[in-house]
């Protein structure tokens, strides 16, 4: 390459060094008739001074620059006067002195400044995505994936898995979302699917014998956006033969202290704590806990039960629960603060929130429809200390267990208990292997169709499938989760069985997923695996909340990039070669 360094490496040790470097003009800066600028590659920063006693014409062109353009320098290293030093730069105690300047590419004055401290709508970032990957923070965010990316590679591959290529174009299968669906011009009404994941194929590799398999795959869903969706989005996708839980458990702590150690130079403590999904449910509400503090859930059914509380009792009658958490210290939170809480939960579908302040005793305006010994069981039972405030859901157990899991975390983030320089790592474990839907009167799976069950449990599928529990595991981090994975049926009796309870027909189930089923006849080996959402994972290693913030081009709220203008409309030339008549193509025709 021409330059001989980057704008982010010359020191003092470089002094009287002859140097040729480029990049983006990143500040200009005319101080009496000398002109400094910063710089700026994906490396740092490099202060460059045009003095008119060194080039009259380097530093006549210098007078024309302006923010972001591209340049090359050749110059000599020099120390900077003694007092303006900057210490928060590599380069920061040199400078260099310019002899040539070359324009490499002029460039308009940017919609915004490339800066980090600079806050900006998110729209007018996506739109010009390609000045923003120009930050630090950005390219930052950028680096870390890839060393992410890296870290995994180089572990599977020490580990004896192979990466493998699935297909992008494939069968439309159920898997839980909206399918992207791809017209075919070579066979007119039929559509290829863009895969959810990569599930039946890693599967069909572990049939093949290539039983240690891992992409780093594109994943697509046409569902509702969030901070943590996106149409496209990327898995750390893993598939192992002839293993047990533990074995994925400890195959994948390894990994992640791999990663955690490359990426962010912190060493993770492993073996990492598990518990089980019910455990995690009735401590945090929620199926991946965040550890970092207390606050746990308390089940104070037993005592609400000796109440006069009607809220309570009804609640308990209807075979309902009642349990609070402890925010401890915070009795000095105002009514107005507690209407606030109450509101959050309604969120969630909690009906109120009733509450308590620890003073000499219990007080607030239900404790009269408790007896005072009634009362002094409560304050035992939640360690209730003067200054602490009991907060109480009572319904359902899962309205309940939503609604208090949020309003801990909500608690957490008020009161500043939320450590970010803290990973906290669980396996969450023993997840039922189906659920039942209300609203379409069936079993779903909790995970996906192929999930193996508990072999103590299989006598149950047809009697009593909610007694049912699945060899089937979640690694969550600080209150996300990062993956999760299962033992996968390799049993075509056991499958079917599944298909059946699921409400999925024999001549269902072969329409869609005939080709794995066929390849059971033919003797699949005992697997399992895992996914991570690498964007997410990212996310979390970089602060950042959302995931759009490490993918280089992401789609906004709407599932649009504002950058491309994508998705678009197309020809009706194109339209008629994949056999497509939209209605609103039909609607204008019909307008004319």
């Amino acid at each position: 390459m021409k330059r001989t360094h980057t704008c982010g490496e010359l020191t003092k040790n470089d002094d009287k060094k002859s140097v040729l470097i480029q990049g983006w003009v990143h500040t200009r800066r005319d101080h009496g008739g000398v002109i400094f600028i910063d710089l700026r590659d994906r490396y740092g920063l490099t202060q460059v001074v045009f003095d008119p006693k060194l080039d009259k014409k380097a530093h006549k062109l210098a007078e024309g620059l302006r923010r972001e353009y591209v340049i090359q320098i050749e110059g000599t290293v020099r120390p900077r006067p003694k007092g303006l030093e900057n210490p928060k730069l590599t380069t920061g105690q040199i400078e260099v002195a310019a002899n040539t300047l070359e324009i490499l590419s002029e460039a308009e004055t940017p919609p915004f400044e490339i800066d980090d401290r600079v806050e900006l709508n998110e729209d007018i970032r996506l739109k010009y995505r390609y000045l923003d990957l120009r930050k630090p923070a950005m390219q930052d965010n950028i680096i870390t994936r890839h060393k992410v990316v890296k870290a995994v590679r180089d572990f599977l591959d020490g580990e004896g898995f192979l990466e493998i290529e699935t297909p992008i174009l494939a069968k439309s299968t159920p898997e839980g979302a909206r399918d992207y669906l791809v017209p075919s011009r070579v066979h007119p009404g039929k559509f290829f699917a863009l895969p959810q994941s990569p599930q039946i194929f890693k599967q069909l590799l572990m049939v093949s014998g290539l039983d240690r398999y891992f992409q780093i795959a594109k994943c697509f869903r046409d569902e509702d956006l969030r901070a943590d969706r996106q149409p496209e989005f990327t898995q750390i996708d893993i598939e192992m033969s002839f293993i047990d839980e533990e074995d994925i458990y400890g195959t994948m702590e390894r990994m992640m202290k791999r990663v955690w150690k490359e990426a962010l130079g912190v060493d993770l403590t492993i073996p990492f704590p598990s518990m089980t999904f019910e455990e995690a449910m009735d401590r945090y509400g929620s199926d991946k806990p965040d550890t970092r503090f207390g606050m746990e859930l308390i089940d104070v059914s037993d005592i609400a039960a000796k109440s006069d509380f009607s809220v309570f009792k009804s609640v308990l009658k209807k075979g309902g629960t009642v349990r609070c958490i402890n925010a401890k210290g915070c009795a000095e939170f105002s009514r107005k603060e507690i209407d606030a809480l109450t509101e959050f939960v309604k969120i969630y579908k909690a009906k109120g929130l009733a509450w308590m302040k620890m003073g000499d005793k219990l007080e607030s305006s239900v404790t009269k429809y408790f007896s005072d010994k009634v009362l002094k069981e409560l304050e035992k039972k939640a360690d209730a200390k003067k200054g602490d405030l009991l907060l109480f859901v009572a319904d359902k157990k899962m309205v309940v267990y939503e609604a208090l899991g949020a309003l801990r975390i909500e608690l957490a983030k008020k009161l500043g208990l939320l450590d970010d320089s803290v990973f906290n790592f669980i396996w969450v474990k023993d997840f039922p292997l189906m659920e039942w839907k209300e609203d379409e009167g069936r079993h779903a799976p909790v995970h996906h169709p192929f999930t193996a069950p508990k072999a103590e449990h299989i006598k149950f599928l047809e009697s009593d499938p909610g007694k049912v529990y699945a060899k089937a595991y979640d690694l969550a981090l600080n209150g996300v989760e990062l993956g999760g994975g299962s033992i996968r049926i390799h049993q075509r009796e056991v499958q079917e069985k599944i298909f059946k309870i699921l409400g999925i027909s024999k001549k269902e189930a072969e329409e869609k997923f005939g080709f794995l089923m066929n390849a059971f006849k033919y003797g699949a080996p005992p697997h399992g695996g895992i996914a991570f959402g690498l964007d997410r994972m990212v996310a979390m290693l970089t602060g950042n909340e959302s995931i759009r913030e490490v993918i280089a081009f992401p789609k906004n709220k709407a599932a649009q990039s504002l950058m491309d203008e994508a998705p678009s409309e197309v020809g009706e030339d194109q339209l008629k070669e994949l056999h497509i008549e939209l209605d609103v193509v039909k609607e204008k025709k019909a307008e004319k």
